[in-house]
């Protein structure tokens, strides 16, 4: 039972692991397993201990927002250079990418519209030019 450590050190209530310490009121009690947090009524955030007597809760909680934060950065970082290296690898080994392939392919379907317009253009002014006789 941890209230039996009630008075005593943050030390000795904080080897048993389902022990929560409240430095303000000195209190050992049983961590609330049911939240992730211990509430306010039971202990303020900066007065409790769990798992080590030199932590408390708020400094926890904001340096590990600021790992994850910094962990989260640097892992988009990282899928941007790796997208952007992969990108340009790609162009100097001479491959095109999908949007390069498919540019390509619509540039060579209007070349081969525009010659096939070219050619009756020519064929109808050809005829044209028979009808009238200024060939």
């Amino acid at each position: 039972d941890c209230r039996q450590y009630t008075n005593r050190s943050c030390e000795e209530c904080l080897q048993n692991v389902t022990c929560l310490w409240c430095a303000s009121s000195r209190k050992c009690m049983e961590y609330p397993v049911r939240r992730i947090l211990p509430p306010a009524d039971l202990c303020e955030l900066r007065s409790a201990r769990w798992g080590v007597c030199w932590v408390n809760f708020e400094a926890l909680i904001i340096a590990m927002s600021v790992v994850g934060g910094t962990l989260l950065i640097m892992l988009g970082v990282c899928c941007c250079c790796c997208c952007c290296k992969k990108k340009s690898k790609r162009q100097v080994l001479g491959r095109p990418d999908k949007d390069d392939e498919r540019a390509a392919r619509e540039r060579e379907k209007r070349r081969v519209r525009q010659e096939e317009r070219r050619a009756e253009m020519k064929s109808r002014h050809d005829e044209i030019r028979r009808k009238y006789g200024t060939v």
